[in-house]
């Protein structure tokens, strides 16, 4: 079934038409949300971040999942996002727009995705694990520009609103276990525009 879902969204373009703003300034007319969560310090915790996004733990909170969890990060990789919301499950598809890995000062590394028309939301969303080498910390960073794409989505919006929420506070804790278990978690900062 998921299978089938993606290979109907395979030859389809993006929901939306600003594809790539994540990388530089989010476009107008969206709900802009950003979630950052310090993981930790050293080459040890931004490695360990870096494992868990290749292996998607950032979208393995309980009531949100990939399928597949074995997608490689690479530009053109659709993904069918499973959530749990009101009682049912919803079935949304993503592609991958670009891949960053950068080394420096700041060492980055991460990957954006874009809405395809079976998406209850369209827009874009980028996950970066970020080193600031100066400073000695890793952070984990989600930056997402979105608006309904479905009737229910419009419907429902309030609830759709706290589902971002959520899942920006679900996916740092995710990634903050995965890259630095045993360490008591700060609170993310969660900021919308």
């Amino acid at each position: 079934m998921l299978s089938d879902f993606l290979a109907e969204q395979a030859h389809l373009d993006y929901s939306y038409p600003e594809v790539g703003a994540t990388k530089s300034l989010p476009p107008a007319g969206y709900v802009l949300d950003r979630t950052r969560i310090q993981l930790g310090s050293g080459e040890l915790v931004f490695e360990a971040a870096k494992s868990a996004l290749y292996r998607w733990r950032q979208m393995q909170i309980g009531w949100v999942d990939v399928w597949s969890p074995d997608t490689p990060l690479e530009a053109g990789q659709d993904i069918a996002i499973v959530g749990r919301a009101v009682g049912f499950w919803w079935l949304n598809a993503c592609r991958i727009i670009y891949t960053v890995d950068e080394s420096g000062d700041t060492t980055r590394f991460g990957f954006g995705y874009g809405t395809l028309p079976g998406h209850v939301e369209m827009g874009e969303e980028r996950f970066l694990i970020e080193w600031d080498r100066q400073i000695d910390q890793v952070h984990y960073d989600i930056l997402a520009f979105s608006k309904p794409n479905h009737i229910l989505a419009r419907i429902g919006y309030p609830m759709v609103r706290r589902c971002q929420k959520r899942f920006g506070r679900d996916s740092s804790a995710s990634m903050f276990k995965a890259s630095n278990p045993g360490a008591v978690m700060p609170l993310p900062l969660q900021s919308t525009d």
